[in-house]
């Protein structure tokens, strides 16, 4: 794809990938982490690459600051990415602002043949072309090339350090502007109350979460264009119907906490045969007898139990998935495929588009597969998050409306 003349179609590669794992433990997964990923730059050779993680820095923020920087130096200056020439990365390091602190990082890479690239001032309302390589820290709210927001703290009340939100870029190439959000949604804090309702309170949760994004990149302060939306949206299987499915013929103990009468714990075990356990439910433990049932066709038969998004099919499309859960994986170097017992797993990392955005990349010029929706790494530990990608080529103006061409020509 790329090399091609800036009139030909662009080749756009979105990543998303929450990264916690690789700063708690840089020494085994980092370098495995960068190479897989420097294989799918090599494999689909994007003109526009957008890298957004979550998560950056892992767990101990404070004490993972040279790693973080080492890692940003490496994925800048990489013979990987040596044709990449102009380069944008927005890091939310300001970790000491719980009011606004997200742990978000968004890379964005142009390669060399790539002419007519801008990026959207959001103060001054318009394009400006995109040169040389510039990283942005600590205080991104003074940034005018984004927006950034973390979600008020009473949306998810039970969990007060939470550094949920979004940061949103936009750019316009072969005249086609675009919204980039990177978002981080909130988790399932615990197995037994998830499995209490169908859809659980989590799934709530999150659904007001992404309803707030959504307007807020629809409102009336800008120009509509069309939007990409992608990150780790903690999105679950219904737990309620995966755990009557999967146990189906099983018989359910209860066990109380002893002090509280609380339930602390869910033992599910076959009728016959033993009464074998087929699945033990904790608050942070999630242990089904059979893990096959995860991987299996790329966990195909589980797809059924993915519902969150449904709620948003007017608004969000989504390719076919036709990969493996990319969450929980165990954080094992040695142990690639391997799903650590702590939650059912779930397709947490997806790359979601507006219905126009959806127009834009199936309308090809030529009928090769040019889209391609797929995990990174599927036999290599990534940490507990497999990274999530979508290829795909822009034809040039083809994101121009027919009575009002977009005005990126008239830029600074």
């Amino acid at each position: 794809m790329a090399g091609k003349g800036p009139a030909a179609a662009a080749g756009v590669l979105l990543v998303t990938a929450n990264v916690g794992s690789l700063f708690d433990d840089p020494e085994n997964l980092q370098k495995n982490w960068l190479r897989e990923f420097y294989q799918v730059v090599h494999a689909h050779k994007p003109h526009f690459m957008a890298l957004h993680c979550q998560e950056f820095g892992g767990k101990n923020y404070e004490a993972s600051m040279s790693h973080v920087d080492k890692f940003v130096k490496e994925l800048l200056s990489s013979d990987a990415m040596k044709d990449y020439n102009r380069a944008r990365v927005y890091l939310d390091e300001n970790y000491k602002s719980q009011e606004h602190f997200t742990a978000l990082g968004s890379f964005y890479f142009l390669h060399e043949s790539l002419k007519n690239i801008y990026q959207f001032d959001f103060k001054a309302k318009k394009y400006k072309k995109v040169t040389g390589k510039e990283i942005y820290s600590d205080t991104l709210e003074s940034t005018p090339m984004l927006e950034k927001e973390k979600f008020p703290q009473d949306y998810f009340p039970e969990c007060k350090w939470s550094r949920k939100g979004f940061i949103r870029t936009r750019w316009c190439i072969t005249d086609c502007a675009f919204d980039l959000v990177n978002i981080h949604l909130f988790h399932d804090a615990s197995n037994l109350i998830a499995w209490e309702t169908s859809p659980s309170v989590y799934s709530g949760i999150r659904h007001k979460a992404l309803g707030y994004v959504l307007d807020r990149i629809i409102d009336q302060r800008f120009e509509k264009v069309s939007y990409f939306v992608f990150g780790d949206f903690n999105f679950r299987l219904d737990a309620k119907a995966v755990v009557e499915t999967l146990c189906a013929k099983a018989t359910m103990q209860t066990v109380r906490a002893a002090d509280t009468n609380e339930v602390v714990k869910l033992i599910f075990r076959e009728s016959d045969n033993d009464r074998k356990v087929m699945l033990q439910l904790e608050k942070k433990l999630f242990d089904y007898f059979n893990q096959d049932v995860f991987r299996d066709n790329n966990g195909t038969a589980l797809l059924e139990f993915d519902r969150e998004l449904s709620v948003f099919k007017d608004r969000l499309y989504e390719l076919d998935i036709s990969f493996p859960p990319s969450y929980p994986y165990s954080e094992d170097s040695s142990q690639g495929k391997q799903y650590m017992n702590t939650r059912c797993p779930a397709w947490c990392d997806r790359i979601l588009m507006s219905h126009s955005a959806k127009e834009l990349i199936l309308k090809s010029e030529n009928d090769e597969k040019i889209v391609i929706y797929d995990h990174i790494g599927p036999n290599v530990c990534m940490g507990d998050h497999k990274p999530v990608f979508l290829s795909f080529r822009i034809a040039a103006g083809a994101g121009k409306p027919i009575a009002n061409v977009h005005k990126c020509c008239v830029v600074q």
